[in-house]
């Protein structure tokens, strides 16, 4: 799904330490073998020039599309485009660049048996010397090899040797016990070969030379198809069998050591193993463009093109061979930017982790909004009550202090009654004191008046000055607060909005032409030490629609199909791998099952997620508007019956480079004469 875990950027930096690590390092090696095959194609060596020829016209049955359709034998004559450096490359005119192959495009994203063949073939065409490797073989020791290093101790010679010719002795090593199977069982081969030889075909070849496609009946078509199918079965054993013989022929004609080259090549693969410096002189005597497309030849090959004259090359006929080009069966869209994206276990768990915390409409931040205004407005709603009750207290005092003052003027004028009163009766008992008593009773009660009027203005002054500096701090919270919740509800309410645009509204990312599945795969070098490796090379491939150009969401989408129909939360693509070797989906076992999670009766898998097995509900909440919908889940069955030899269709990027190496001997076979020596004295069986 578009969250589901997938990197375009992490498949680029895969392409591009792919084509450091290996790719350039091969060509920069394999260049020498390519250089020694322009050298014998114009050389004045009979022998080195006729094999080149050879080799030249085979590879111009293989074109590049990328050069006009141009055939590889012709475009290698030239230097190549890493050869020449971009500056050079891109100086040259649109004309003058077909003629220039990028030998760096070729080696990683050619058809990957056109890519075993190119390399086999210019290996073949190797070796610029006067003589052969056989030749500098037989007459070279390991003890010549030490001699080579008069300085050294010879323990250090040794090591030095080692290190110069041990990889490459074990690349032979590892196709010895091949070599060996060809040369053994030689009486009985010979045998067989005289039994096939000697084998009547007349009545095939009369069967196919009647036979009229436009009125046979169907009894006749098939017997026509045995017919042809017997013809070749017997002309490829017959092959077979004097390749083998022929080889052990050649090679028991050659001394070496205290036999023949057929006795060494006899020897056990244990024996050779146990001692793999014999094999040291061997690699010393191939020439370096030899040594660089060790690899892609068999050792068959090695003793074939080395013992074949230039009457046996001017003998074969590369006329018939198909014109194919070098990328036929590639699509070569995997070498897009941003077109393939690499998925893995690792990956897929931090996506489902990051889709978790997005699952919810709102966000998390959205919510702690939410908490933080609501708790602005009970602290604004507080600091209003704040304020309102100040004014009530100030009301309040106010309405105490007239009920003291009014109280205070009753006392007074109650005061002044009850004086009078007094000064009546003074005057009456005392006439001669009342105007010195009638002062000084005056004087007290002004006196007594004064002070409680003091008190009370200083009870009120105090209160009023209480509520003064408290009123003022109340009135700047509330506005403070008020302010800071204005702001937090817009930003609470924009939130909101981003949150369901996001939930609703879907950006849509383009879907990935291609996913590669990241898998880690054990293996065993030739050492028998176990090791681990990234495995890239399952291609699963977007199952396509009929959108197109101009449709809805095809600039961003294409043709890949969409199972939410463009109306989910997000894209949920549908990806498929055509892989031989894979036991197929049966079409017909195709089983969708809606609103029900239990597995069908005699199924086991159905589409299901990378890196899980198990049926996937295609309408999971993750992907789909409504929560509520059933789940559909689609199984099928597989047909385990069904098997077949490895492919190497693809490139070397995208196949496998290690499988790919493993079939050569499969690859290059009767296509190009599986013996070429002596192949005047070869016995031809034709229609």
């Amino acid at each position: 799904n578009m969250k589901g875990g997938y990197s375009v950027k992490d498949y680029e930096l895969l392409m591009e330490q792919y084509m450091t690590e290996q790719i350039i390092p091969f060509v920069n090696n394999f260049l020498a073998t390519i250089k020694e095959y322009r050298e014998n194609y114009n050389s004045d060596n009979e022998e080195n020039k006729v094999r080149a020829q050879y080799v030249h016209d085979a590879l111009n049955k293989l074109t590049d599309d990328d050069c006009g359709g141009a055939g590889l034998g012709d475009l290698l004559l030239n230097e190549t485009k890493y050869e020449m450096g971009d500056a050079a490359y891109n100086a040259l005119s649109e004309t003058e660049k077909m003629k220039h192959a990028d030998i760096v495009t070729i080696i990683s994203q050619a058809n990957g048996k056109a890519t075993l063949l190119i390399e086999n073939l210019i290996t073949r065409a190797a070796d610029t010397n006067n003589n052969t490797w056989i030749d500098r073989f037989v007459n070279t020791t390991y003890d010549d090899l030490l001699a080579l290093y008069p300085d050294m101790l010879p323990s250090e010679a040794k090591a030095q040797l080692a290190k110069d010719y041990d990889n490459d002795a074990r690349v032979i090593l590892s196709m010895w016990s091949a070599f060996k199977e060809q040369l053994d069982n030689y009486d009985k081969k010979t045998a067989d070969y005289e039994t096939l030889a000697a084998k009547d075909l007349t009545a095939q070849y009369e069967i196919i030379e009647k036979y009229d496609a436009s009125t046979a009946t169907e009894e006749q078509t098939d017997a026509f198809a045995e017919a042809i199918a017997e013809i070749e079965v017997t002309n490829d054993s017959l092959a077979l069998l004097y390749s083998d013989i022929s080889l052990r022929d050649f090679l028991s004609t050659i001394e070496y050591d205290e036999g023949t080259l057929a006795d060494f090549f006899l020897k056990d693969y244990e024996t050779v193993k146990d001692d793999i410096t014999i094999l040291y002189p061997l690699v010393a005597s191939l020439t370096k463009g030899q040594r660089a497309g060790l690899e892609f030849v068999t050792l068959s090959d090695l003793v074939m093109f080395m013992a074949t004259n230039s009457e046996g090359y001017n003998e074969l006929n590369t006329e018939e061979d198909v014109v194919a080009s070098i990328y036929e069966g590639v699509d070569r869209e995997i070498y897009k930017k941003g077109g393939v994206a690499l998925t893995s276990d690792a990956l897929r768990t931090h996506a489902a982790e990051e889709v978790a915390q997005q699952g919810e409409m709102l966000s998390f931040l959205t919510y702690m909004v939410y908490g933080a205004t609501a708790a602005t407005m009970i602290s604004f709603a507080y600091s209003i009550y704040a304020k309102v009750s100040s004014a009530t207290t100030i009301v309040r005092n106010i309405e105490e202090y007239t009920r003291r003052l009014t109280e205070l003027n009753k006392k007074i004028q109650n005061s002044k009654k009850w004086i009078g009163a007094i000064k009546s009766a003074q005057e009456n008992m005392f006439p001669g004191m009342a105007p010195a008593f009638d002062a000084k009773l005056s004087t007290k009660l002004q006196e007594l008046k004064m002070a409680q009027q003091q008190m009370l203005e200083e009870q009120m002054s105090g209160t009023m000055d209480r509520l003064k500096s408290r009123t003022p701090m109340s009135a700047k919270l509330a506005i403070g607060l008020g302010i800071v919740m204005v702001v937090l509800s817009a930003i609470s309410l924009y939130l909101t909005y981003r949150d369901l645009v996001n939930y609703y509204s879907v950006d849509y990312t383009p879907i990935p032409k291609y996913i590669v599945d990241e898998k880690d795969m054990t293996v065993y070098n030739e050492k028998g030490e176990k090791i681990v490796i990234k495995n890239q090379s399952a291609y699963y491939k977007a199952v396509e629609t009929n959108r197109s150009s101009g449709d809805e969401w095809f600039d961003i989408l294409g043709s890949s199909a969409d199972l939410n129909g463009t109306v989910g939360r997000q894209w949920l693509a549908l990806y498929a791998a055509k892989n031989e070797n894979m036991c197929p989906i049966i079409a017909d076992s195709l089983k969708v099952v809606v609103g029900k999670t239990d597995i069908p009766t005699d199924y086991t898998t159905g589409i299901h997620m990378f890196g899980s097995g198990a049926a996937y509900n295609l309408n999971n909440t993750q992907f789909v508007w409504n929560n509520e919908a059933p789940s559909v889940f689609v199984y099928f069955n597989v047909d385990t019956g069904v098997s077949s030899e490895p492919s190497t269709t693809g490139s070397s990027f995208s196949a496998g480079y290690l499988v790919l190496t493993g079939v050569i001997g499969l690859v290059i076979g009767a296509g190009l004469g599986v013996l070429v020596m002596i192949s005047t004295k070869r016995r031809k069986v034709t229609a």
